[in-house]
């Protein structure tokens, strides 16, 4: 799963309040996620709450558009959108990112909590109680990170002092998320043009560096191996370069997805999934067409409904895919929210039905790893070859600092059909393959690649 970011989220929450739906107007509470909305008028503004600190978030303003089956359109300052849907009672509501697999619960509040009647204070104590509150009553893998959270935040309170620099303070917040060795968590200073995030360790031998280094220099090269060693047909390019087609010999189509993400010029989830959609249908529309490699290790995620979409043009039946879930209580780690599950139907539209291997590792992240739960209850079985995916699955919940710092962490998990979920290890190959090592690479070898094609001709 891109990194799906949470801000996006308070764009949703600030959508209802319109002339046309008075009885939106008034203040609201996320069952979970921590944000709070106050409607007024066409205006909506959020605010991120923890139990002892608020910080006003985005405003965002409803769209003049009716839309069936939603009560309200909306869209946030950076143009994300969100949307109402229709039904629910005065008191409750559900909110839908159109980037999101899941909808959003609202409870309606008589006033703002008392928390947020003055907001929380740019100091050096108070940026650091919303850090430590939030990840207190957000973070999902403080028992498979084996931390005593309680015990991190008196540490590190204790080198706090109103003296406190901000190069100082960032050091200190970095050091208490570091040792999860979580992708999806992150903190970040633009005016330090400081940034931490990282991969979990022994994953990140193919990136050696920034990812913006590595997607410049390193993975053109790793691709390049792949496609000199065994793609017969020139690659043809759609969705802004993300998505790749061609042929590894006359009935075995090789489908590489790079993101799910940034798939249309024009901007927007639903340019982007016309832009996916009218790909498939070209793709799918292959007459010689026997057998499929699909190619996500090297994949950083997106929006979870392109996954969705693809795995419902390679569905042969209905099944679930996953259900979604976030903590629902700041205290009680094992209090989630209503599963919100995603199931997968056939599409109506070009597909295919034939046996399909999925090559998947490290690189493997985010939607690209929801992408790979959502095929695992597919009929023929989707055989998948590599190593471990990352381990990540869900939406970022992004929040800010009264400084302005940006911070993140995952706030969800994806359950199996069996209740399993894949958060921390990643989702194991049935057939384990090492994926981009130093010595196949300098060899010009794709052994994941040369065994998915083994697995589907027997070979």
């Amino acid at each position: 799963m891109s990194i799906r970011l949470s801000m996006l989220l308070t764009g949703a929450l600030l959508a209802g309040a319109t002339p046309q739906a008075p009885s939106l107007e008034g203040v609201w509470r996320t069952q979970g996620y921590g944000y709070v909305i106050e409607i007024k008028g066409t205006t909506l503004k959020a605010f991120e709450v923890t139990a002892t600190t608020c910080v006003p978030g985005y405003t965002a303003q409803r769209e003049a558009i009716a839309i069936a089956g939603r009560e309200a359109t909306f869209k946030t300052e950076d143009g994300s959108v969100f949307f109402i849907r229709d039904g629910g009672r005065s008191d409750h509501k559900l909110l839908h990112n159109e980037g999101s697999a899941s909808d959003v619960r609202i409870d309606r509040l008589p006033r703002l909590p008392a928390v947020c009647d003055h907001p929380t204070a740019n100091t050096p104590a108070d940026n650091f109680e919303v850090f430590a509150r939030t990840w207190a009553e957000h973070y999902i893998l403080f028992d498979m990170k084996k931390t005593d959270w309680a015990k991190v935040v008196d540490a590190s309170r204790s080198k706090i002092t109103s003296d406190t620099t901000a190069s100082e303070l960032f050091d200190i917040l970095e050091g208490m998320i570091r040792p999860f060795n979580d992708t999806h968590t992150f903190i970040g200073a633009p005016e330090l043009k400081r940034r931490f995030q990282t991969l979990r360790p022994g994953t990140d031998r193919a990136v050696r560096g920034s990812f913006t280094e590595f997607r410049s220099k390193a993975m053109p090269a790793l691709l390049a191996v792949t496609d000199r060693a065994y793609v017969r047909t020139p690659l043809r390019n759609w969705c802004n370069d993300q998505i790749q087609y061609g042929h590894l010999d006359d009935a075995t189509g090789f489908l590489r997805i790079l993101s799910f993400s940034g798939y249309s010029k024009a901007g927007g989830f639903a340019a982007g999934l016309e832009a996916l959609e009218g790909a498939l249908d070209e793709i799918f529309s292959d007459p010689t067409l026997k057998a499929l490699v699909i190619d996500v290790r090297i994949n950083f995620g997106g929006a979870d409904p392109y996954g969705l979409a693809i795995a419902s043009r390679l569905a042969t039946r209905e099944y679930l895919a996953y259900t979604k879930a976030a903590r629902a209580d700041p205290v009680d780690r094992n209090k989630w929210t209503p599963g919100d599950p995603s199931r997968m139907r056939p599409s109506s539209r070009p597909g295919f039905r034939g046996p399909v291997v999925e090559l998947i590792g490290p690189l493997t992240i985010s939607a690209g790893e929801t992408f790979t739960q959502a095929l695992m209850g597919r009929t023929p079985h989707v055989t998948r070859v590599g190593e471990n995916t990352q381990g990540v699955f869900s939406d970022v919940l992004v929040r800010r600092l009264p400084n302005g710092w940006r911070f993140g962490l995952p706030n969800e998990v994806f359950r199996s059909p069996e209740g399993i979920t894949f958060d921390g290890t990643g989702i194991p190959p049935d057939i384990a393959v090492p994926v981009f090592t130093d010595e196949d690479v300098a060899a010009g070898k794709d052994p994941a690649l040369a065994k998915a094609l083994q697995v589907l001709w027997n070979k």
